[in-house]
């Protein structure tokens, strides 16, 4: 009896990418099925994704990590793979993904992430090694419901890859800063969500040790130009999401 190949799906959440949506599709079109759900683009997200042969998709926003797992429910096979807008499956990592789908040890396995910061893909600050949870069988695995950073959580031991994920994160200043303010939005309303309160001391002290950390501890000073410019806007970041907390009603 011959066996089924396993199928695979990808999914992707999507708002007003359309200066990435295409080569993100391209990269997984060797899945079964890419879905991309779509939280209310006035760009050209939808038609371009639809062009390419994506199932889409709309849902009203209600976060990351809500808005992934609403995808896992559209998914129709066995395999997901989890895919940002940002980023970019290798070829030599669609590879891997197909050989371990094909005769599987675990049931859950991360991926190693190489991003770009500007004009740099960052090495170290706290960039590499940066292994996240994609690759998953349908029901063993769903995200966290945090309104950033959320991340995949299962009960299972989780399999490593050793093919990069390729993360165009801030290709330019413009994206830095509008990450910055977001980002800081959402982790304010996390911190709020644990019970935590923000002052102007706690903004500043926060804010430096993020430098030292990245900067220092982390070994962004061998990251030349950019890592120094990245040590700062995670400072920045920081910065804003005491202070943002402090003004949260």
């Amino acid at each position: 009896v011959t066996k089924l190949m396993p199928k695979l799906s990808v999914i992707i959440i999507a708002k007003n990418e359309s200066e990435n949506i295409a080569e993100c599709i391209k990269s997984a079109s060797f899945a079964n099925e890419v879905i991309v759900l779509d939280s209310g683009s006035s760009d050209n997200t939808v038609p371009l994704a639809k062009k390419l042969g994506a199932k889409v998709f709309n849902r009203p926003w209600k976060g990351y990590g809500q808005h992934k797992n609403m995808a896992i429910q559209l998914a129709k096979h066995e395999w997901i793979f989890s895919l940002d807008a940002d980023e970019r499956i290798s070829p030599a990592l669609k590879q891997e993904i197909l050989k371990v789908i094909n005769r599987p040890d675990f049931n859950v396995y991360d991926v190693p992430r190489r991003s770009l910061f500007v004009s740099r893909f960052i090495k170290h600050s706290g960039w590499q090694p940066d292994r996240t949870k994609r690759l998953f069988k349908k029901g063993s695995a769903k995200f966290s419901e945090h309104h950033v950073h959320e991340h995949l959580e299962s009960k299972y031991e989780i399999g490593h890859l050793l093919q990069p994920l390729i993360h165009y994160s801030y290709r330019d200043f413009e994206t830095v800063l509008k990450k910055i303010n977001v980002y800081s939005s959402l982790g304010a309303r996390d911190l709020k969500r644990k019970g935590k309160k923000g002052s102007l001391k706690k903004a500043i002290l926060h804010a430096l040790w993020a430098f030292i950390r990245t900067y220092i501890v982390r070994f962004g000073f061998l990251d030349g130009r950019e890592g120094l410019m990245l040590a700062i806007s995670v400072a920045e970041g920081t910065y804003y999401r005491y202070i943002k907390l402090i003004y949260l009603k």
